[in-house]
């Protein structure tokens, strides 16, 4: 695993940090034990005389031992206290650890904490602070996912169970019979998006290289993800504008087609009614831009930064159908391919941007 410059740095830091306090326990051990030793000469408790004569020997290697004795038990002293003092925060981030593996997301380290102030500590309860609020927006997120998902799955269901118990009734004209299937395929649609943006989803997550890479029209993908889409223009009478040169581009064709099919089907569901849709192509300095844009109420500041994460919808109310996948796969498809997406969002006009390197 590689590290940044500065978790480097902030590891040598650390290293350095550790290796001064053991440096300085030995030091000050050995300048204890002689300052002791001095002072039981001075008071007369150690016959200093005699031992630097040398005339007795043994007085000689008592003085060594003793020194030896005192410099351990200084040492041993101020090790043990140190040890105490400076693992005590490293506890309390195991007890935090053993939190967040128990799904307390909500715990965090204390920034005045002993030592956590410290510019070699700081980072360490600033990633944990960080990695303890993602892991708790993502278990919010996944909870909405589930209770928004449980409702998307059981509406078309009710629908479809509903129409085909009147269908079964008999008794019903041509145009009704018509109008109930006609429904009942609508919603066995819609179950079959929802599934596949899920199943997609998990495929692209687990997937590091691009595979299957062929060099195709580009221009004529998306014109035919637009077609896809005819019967939902049509419905909402929105203005399409999409007039665009050939391009080509090397990629995975089924990937990029989900890309183009879900920022063009959110520009259609966040269009009012008589709105407009445009769609741009443009190719500069060896990258190809895609923008998407349509009319409608802008996306909040404060909302643009969270619109990629999975499972997150812009639209609280749900009014709008759809389980917040889409972006998430238009963004990590993108990356995939080594591209960027981008969005702005003013004055009632949303604009996606996908940069791709061209062919």
């Amino acid at each position: 695993m590689k590290h940044t410059p500065e978790e480097r740095k902030q590891r040598r830091a650390l290293y350095f940090f550790y290796s001064f306090v053991i440096f300085a326990i030995i030091w000050i051990s050995i300048l204890l034990a002689a300052a002791i030793v001095a002072l039981l000469i001075r008071f007369g408790i150690y016959p200093y005389r005699e031992v630097a004569a040398f005339e007795h020997t043994g007085n000689a290697y008592s003085l060594m031992w003793l020194t030896v004795l005192v410099s351990l038990v200084i040492g041993s002293t101020a090790a043990f206290l140190t040890t105490k003092y400076s693992m005590d925060p490293v506890g309390r981030l195991v007890t935090h650890i053993n939190r967040l593996a128990s799904g307390d997301y909500r715990t965090r380290l204390d920034d005045k904490d002993f030592l956590a102030d410290t510019s070699v500590f700081r980072p360490v309860t600033e990633s944990f602070n960080k990695l303890a609020e993602e892991l708790q927006n993502t278990e919010m997120l996944r909870s909405d996912f589930i209770n928004n998902f449980s409702h998307e799955f059981k509406t078309p269901i009710v629908s479809i169970a509903g129409f085909t118990k009147l269908l079964k009734r008999g008794n019903l004209t041509e145009e009704q019979q018509k109008e109930y299937l006609d429904i009942i395929e609508e919603e066995s649609l819609r179950l079959s998006a929802m599934a596949t943006n899920v199943l997609n989803m998990t495929k692209i997550e687990n997937q590091t290289i691009l595979t299957d890479t062929t060099t195709f029209n580009v221009s004529e993908q998306i014109r035919s993800a637009i077609l896809l889409l005819d019967e939902k223009w049509d419905k909402k009478h929105i203005e399409l504008s999409a007039d665009f040169d050939e391009y080509t581009i090397t990629g995975n064709e089924e990937m990029l087609k989900q890309v183009w099919i879900n920022l063009l089907d959110n520009a259609v569901k966040y269009t009012p009614d008589f709105g407009s849709v445009r769609v741009d192509l443009k190719a500069k300095d060896g990258w190809l831009t895609v923008c998407v844009a349509n009319t409608g109420s802008s996306i909040p500041p404060e909302k643009l930064g969270k619109i990629w994460n999975k499972f997150y919808q812009a639209d609280e109310s749900h009014a709008s159908a759809g389980n917040g996948i889409g972006l998430a796969i238009v963004k990590k498809v993108t990356e995939l391919h080594g591209g960027t997406v981008r969005v702005t969002s003013e004055n009632e006009l949303t604009t996606f941007m996908v940069e791709l390197p061209a062919a």
